[in-house]
């Protein structure tokens, strides 16, 4: 995950922009520095990897009458795998750089994050021989307006969710992402078969993802009832993880594949 910095005002705060968000964002709107070598990276890379896509009432909203075409997007037909809350890239790029069959895309708020996502990008394309990771691509956008109507029903292969922010405190729970409705946007954009796949560090909002997604009628445990997951392989380990572990903080593993 990128680092805290002072947050800054998006349109929900802000009557004098476009308009008021309805619903609480699992996020806080932070606005980061870049290094100068961020800088030069994203001025000339991030037109290959960003997808621009129309704004609503924030600048992390997306026009609900926007409907991404993958195909166009990659240029080809093959599976789509998304990451919600990509962080730094570490999961992303790896999966895509090693997974070529696949497409991949990654989204994500912040702006230090998606530009880190480039660099390692970069140098994930450059070690095979490529100019860019070409089965990458990123959105900086709020995720539940992503998955309730940018993209299309059943077009997702795998979906990731993980470490998202837990909310710890009680009065802020409302701002988790993974709820009720959300386990209902992810069951919408899933593929027959396809995975939703979480992870988190804090038992109690593993205990809220167990409660949530089974009790939805399209989304079934892959490992039975009330269980969690093997380590999934894919997720590579983070500096976060590795913090969570010396916390004491055991990491819950959840898989749901879509009825």
């Amino acid at each position: 995950m990128s680092q805290p910095v002072p947050s800054q005002p998006d349109a929900a705060d802000r009557p004098d922009l476009l308009g008021f968000r309805t619903k609480p964002v699992s996020f806080v709107r932070r606005s980061g520095r870049l290094t100068d070598k961020q800088k030069r990276m994203w001025a000339e890379r991030h037109g290959f990897y960003l997808i621009d896509v129309p704004r609503a009432v924030a600048r992390t909203s997306v026009d609900p009458e926007f409907v991404l075409d993958a195909e166009a997007v990659f240029g080809r037909k093959a599976p789509l795998v998304v990451e919600i809350g990509s962080g730094l890239g570490d999961a992303v790029v790896e999966a895509a750089s090693s997974d070529p069959e696949r497409d991949y895309l990654a989204v994500e708020v912040y702006q230090p994050g998606l530009a880190h996502t480039i660099a390692r990008a970069e140098r994930a394309g450059a070690a095979l021989g490529q100019d860019g990771l070409r089965n990458l691509r990123l959105v900086q956008a709020n995720a539940a307006e992503l998955l309730e109507t940018t993209l299309p029903a059943g077009s997702v292969d795998e979906l990731w969710v993980f470490f998202p922010d837990p909310w710890h405190k009680a009065r802020h729970h409302k701002r988790r992402l993974v709820t009720a409705e959300f386990a209902a946007l992810a069951a919408r954009v899933l593929r027959t078969g396809g995975t939703l796949r979480l992870a988190t560090d804090w038992a109690e909002y593993a205990e809220q993802m167990i409660e949530v997604m089974e009790a939805d009628e399209d989304l079934s445990n892959a490992h039975g009832p009330g269980r969690l997951a093997p380590r999934f392989e894919g997720r590579v380990p983070t500096g976060f993880e590795r913090k969570a572990h010396t916390a004491g903080r055991a990491v819950a593993d959840l898989a749901y594949v879509r009825r």
